[in-house]
């Protein structure tokens, strides 16, 4: 059996480690009796820890929110992910958190031993960080998105369309997704009877968010991103082109990055529908097709092709 200290640690491991226990759980967990687990609930009270109990037969323990943070207990790994996390977050992916992320994981590495010290300090002095132009999130509106997804609550706000158009939203939402240098919320739409994909750095929440929905069952989580990139993949874009290539689906697929749909066409050729908002760059992004290809009913996408050909003349000049 454990002496009180230790069991006390490993209790307080427990309720982090999962929401609910019940005392019979706890009890078979650390080899005592429930009594045992209902004075060492008193005794992490005692210590600062806001211990729920709720009564009944399937009453249980869960570790809820206090006044104050208590003491958290991290294992090797959770240690390393928690200042590797630290450190991406100081390098501004999230929009108003670099400051605070350093002091937070300046706090971080003084408790940490040696051990872990080295394997934090060597991602730190080796990993370059590569500035990235994407949208920044408000931490806040994070923070709303994700709370609303755990705890089944309605949520809604105002969208900012790729237009610059803005609507007035609700919805049952479920995922918040990384993809892309963007962050996504995946959710219900009622209004549509089907799920949507939103840009978080477009969302603009009303708090609080409520009430509580029912949670219908969601797609696996590999559909839930082949979802994602299709919906990007599709977005209005301001410039859109029907684009021939002389190579066959197959072949197209794997060079697109985001799932699309391409067309097989006669005589092993195919054709897809690519869109961006600066015409110039979606030349640019055929050309690395390293495939020949046609373009059909865009003006602007065959000006732009005309003036890189051009340029790349220029770059040559008379080296040839």
């Amino acid at each position: 059996m454990l002496e009180t200290s230790a069991r006390l640690l490993r209790l307080l491991s427990l309720f982090q480690a999962r929401r609910d226990w019940t005392g019979g759980e706890l009890a078979e967990r650390l080899g005592v009796t429930t009594r045992t687990v209902r004075n060492d609930v008193e005794r992490l009270r005692e210590l600062g820890y806001p211990v729920e109990a709720r009564p009944g037969v399937a009453g249980g323990y869960r570790l809820g929110s206090g006044a104050t943070l208590p003491p958290l207990l991290l294992d090797d790994d959770e240690a390393v992910a928690v200042a590797l996390g630290l450190r991406i977050a100081a390098a501004g992916a999230v929009a108003g958190i670099e400051e605070t992320s350093l002091s937070a994981l300046a706090k971080l590495q003084r408790i940490l031993p040696a051990r872990l010290r080295h394997r934090v300090e060597s991602f730190g002095s080796h990993a370059l960080a590569v500035p990235t132009h994407a949208p920044t999130v408000d931490p806040e509106t994070l923070t709303t998105l994700a709370l609303a997804c755990r705890d089944h609550l309605m949520l809604h706000f105002d969208y900012e369309a790729h237009s610059g158009a803005t609507s007035r939203r609700t919805t049952e939402p479920y995922r918040l997704i990384h993809r892309r240098q963007h962050w996504y919320l995946f959710a219900w739409d009622p209004s549509r009877a089907d799920w949507r994909t939103f840009r978080a750095d477009r969302i603009h929440p009303h708090t609080p968010p409520g009430p509580r929905f029912t949670p219908r069952p969601t797609p696996p989580d590999a559909e839930i991103t082949t979802r994602v990139d299709t919906g990007v993949a599709q977005a209005p874009w301001r410039y859109k082109a029907r684009v021939i290539v002389h190579a066959p689906a197959t072949y197209v697929r794997t060079r697109i990055p985001t799932p699309i749909t391409v067309e097989e066409l006669p005589n092993g050729h195919s054709a897809f529908e690519p869109g961006s908002d600066n015409p110039e760059r979606l030349a640019l992004y055929l050309g690395m097709l390293e495939a020949d290809f046609e373009v059909t009913d865009a003006p602007e996408l065959a000006a732009a092709v005309e003036r890189i050909i051009a340029r790349y003349q220029r770059a040559i000049g008379n080296s040839t």
